[in-house]
């Protein structure tokens, strides 16, 4: 998912404050993150938009910037875990 789509894109970090971690919601499939979307903190007035990416392209980005993926299905249900 990506904040401010065509601007300045940023992926769209979440925090889990039961384990205090920041990360970077990550689909299997568009569709799941597409229904995901409605479950996600959002601020007001951002635009959002679903973009597919190569993994290790995302994975790089968010272990720079000490955060997690969170491969989760389209419920939010965390299905693995991947911390730098």
């Amino acid at each position: 998912m990506v904040l401010d789509p065509g601007g300045n894109e940023q992926f769209l970090g979440q925090h889990y404050e039961e384990q205090d971690i920041s990360f970077i919601p990550t689909f299997l499939e568009k569709e799941e993150a597409q229904e995901c979307l409605k479950h996600m903190a959002l601020e007001e007035g951002q635009k959002y938009e679903v973009q597919t990416i190569q993994y290790e392209e995302l994975t790089r980005n968010a272990f720079e910037n000490g955060f997690a993926l969170f491969i989760l299905n389209g419920a939010g249900e965390i299905l693995e875990k991947i911390k730098p």
